[in-house]
C-alpha cells in the first residue's frame, strides 16, 4: 500500500556485516574519491497501481550491498536515470552538516521531470540523506578538505521493452568519504578543448543531472587525459563557440575591472548548486556579477590581453579549482605555471569555510544532519 508522505518513515534494517573500526580507519586514512561505500544506504520505491495513481512507498535504511533488476528494467535500455551530489562535512565539535540540500532536492525533481521520472517530496529527499548519514556517522571524515560524498539516484525499474515512462522507480542515496577531488595540493589544471563532441544541445537534457550527458563526455574526458590534461571543456560550435562547461563543473572568468562571469544557463548548461552559491558570494563581496554569453575568442583575447585575470571551475566534488591552461592540437590559451588567482582563493576558502563551520553562514546554507 502507498504511504502518504506524512507516513512515510524511514524502517531501519542494519547490517550484520558493517566494516570493522580497523577496515574503517584504514580507508579514512587514505578516501580518494568514489572508491569506497559506507555500510548501508536509503531506498524509496515508487509503484504506479492499477487505477493509475503513483505513490512512493516502503522508505528504508538497509545494508550497502548489489541492487536487483530485471534484465528488462527500463533503465538498463532507455536511460531513465538521473543523480545528485552533494557533501556531509564534520565540524570542530563533532557534529555532521550538509549545504544546501534543498537545493539538490529542487534540482533532482527537476531533472526527473525532464526524464519522466516521478518527482520526489522534497521532505522525503532530505529524511533519506539525514537517515543514511545518522547511522553511517562514523564514516564522516575529520581531515582537512575531507567530507562524505552523497550521491542520491532515481532509477526506472519497471521491466518492459515498451518506449513510455516507467511505473516502478527507486530512489538510493549511497554515500563515500571523499579527499580532495583531484589529489594533492591544489594547483591550476589543466583543460582540453572538445571541438569534435559536445555534451549537450538545445532541447536535450544538458539542464538535467542525468547519466547519459556524463556517457557522452566520457571519450572526450579521454582524449583530454591523453593530452595531459584534468577535463574536457565543451563549446557550442553553433553559437560562436560559446564556452559551456566541463564534463562535470561549471566555469568562472574573473576580469581585471572585478567583474566575475560565467555562462549563462541555456538549457544545456547544468545549473550547479556550487554555481549559484559562488554568485551569491561574490556579490554579497559587492562585485559586479554577469551571467552571459562567453565565447573562446573572448577567453583567448582576455588572456592575451590582461583582461582576464584568473578562470576556475566549481562543482560539489571539487568545490573550486583554478584553470592554468586551455588547449588543443593547434594552441595554448594561459600557462601551466600560472598561479591560483586571489579571488578564486578567497571565495573557494569562504565557501570551505562556511561548509566546514569555520566561517559563518549568514545565508542558512547549512542543515545539520547529526
Amino acid at each position: 500500500m502507498t504511504q502518504s508522505v506524512s507516513e512515510l518513515a524511514f524502517a531501519q534494517q542494519l547490517s550484520t556485516n558493517p566494516k570493522t573500526d580497523a577496515q574503517r580507519a584504514a580507508i579514512l586514512a587514505n578516501p580518494g574519491f568514489g572508491d569506497h561505500f559506507t555500510d548501508h544506504t536509503a531506498v524509496v520505491d515508487y509503484v504506479v497501481d492499477a487505477q493509475g495513481n503513483g505513490g512512493w512507498q516502503n522508505a528504508r535504511i538497509e545494508p550497502y550491498g548489489p541492487i536487483s533488476l530485471d534484465p528488462a528494467a527500463s533503465v538498463l535500455h532507455y536511460g531513465q536515470e538521473i543523480f545528485e551530489g552533494l557533501k556531509a562535512y564534520r565540524h570542530a565539535d563533532g557534529s555532521v552538516w550538509t549545504f544546501r540540500p534543498e537545493a539538490n532536492a529542487a534540482r533532482l525533481n527537476k531533472s526527473a521531470t525532464r526524464l519522466a521520472l516521478p518527482n520526489l517530496p522534497e521532505q522525503v529527499f532530505l529524511d533519506a540523506v539525514k537517515g543514511l548519514v545518522q547511522v553511517d556517522a562514523n564514516w564522516v571524515p575529520s581531515g582537512d578538505g575531507e567530507s562524505l560524498y552523497l550521491r542520491p539516484f532515481m532509477i526506472a525499474t519497471e521491466a518492459f521493452l515498451g518506449v513510455r515512462a516507467a511505473r516502478e522507480v527507486s530512489f538510493r542515496v549511497i554515500a563515500s568519504p571523499a579527499g580532495n577531488y583531484f589529489g594533492g595540493e591544489l594547483k591550476p589544471v589543466s583543460i582540453w578543448i572538445s571541438h569534435e563532441y559536445a555534451r549537450a544541445g538545445r532541447g536535450g537534457t544538458g539542464s538535467a543531472k542525468c547519466g547519459g550527458n556524463y556517457a557522452a563526455s566520457l571519450v572526450p574526458q579521454l582524449e583530454a587525459e591523453a593530452n595531459g590534461c584534468k577535463q574536457v571543456l565543451f563549446l557550442d560550435p553553433f553559437n560562436d563557440n560559446a564556452v559551456e562547461e566541463l564534463g562535470g563543473m561549471n566555469v568562472f572568468f574573473v576580469f581585471k575591472n572585478g567583474t566575475v562571469a560565467t555562462p549563462a544557463l541555456s538549457g544545456t548548461i547544468l545549473e550547479g548548486v556550487t554555481r549559484s552559491s559562488i554568485i551569491q558570494l561574490a556579490k554579497d563581496r559587492g562585485l559586479t556579477v554577469e551571467e552571459r554569453k562567453i565565447t573562446l575568442d573572448e577567453w583567448r583575447e582576455g588572456i592575451a590581453s590582461g583582461d582576464i585575470t584568473e578562470v576556475f571551475a566549481c562543482g560539489t566534488a571539487a568545490v573550486i579549482t583554478p584553470i592554468g591552461m586551455l588547449k588543443d592540437a593547434n594552441e595554448q590559451i594561459g600557462s601551466t605555471d600560472a598561479k591560483p588567482g586571489e579571488i578564486t582563493m578567497s571565495i573557494r576558502e569562504q565557501l570551505l569555510g562556511i561548509q566546514t563551520g569555520t566561517v559563518e553562514d549568514t545565508h542558512g546554507w547549512l542543515t545539520r544532519l547529526v
